[in-house]
């Protein structure tokens, strides 16, 4: 969803704390697949509301941090 605030576009998305694998595979630029196999191979943290699982913005944002810590590690 998108908003206009004084002519500036932003995604209401991406403020969510909690998101659905739809919604945190796009804010991380994968596929639904490759986060659900992240998922359930422990590489990011999840849990199940129901029979849905939902990832926190927070820890997301903590996992990419740490991936590109890594990656900046292995060019030097």
């Amino acid at each position: 969803m998108v908003h206009l605030d004084a002519g500036v576009a932003f995604f209401v998305s991406e403020s969510r704390e909690v998101m659905n694998v739809r919604q945190a595979s796009q804010y991380l630029g994968i596929s639904p697949d490759t986060l659900y196999r992240y998922i359930t191979e422990g590489e990011i943290p999840a849990f199940k509301l129901g029979n849905r699982w939902k990832l926190r913005k927070t820890i997301l944002d903590r996992w990419m941090e740490r991936k590109m810590s890594q990656a900046t590690a292995r060019r030097r």
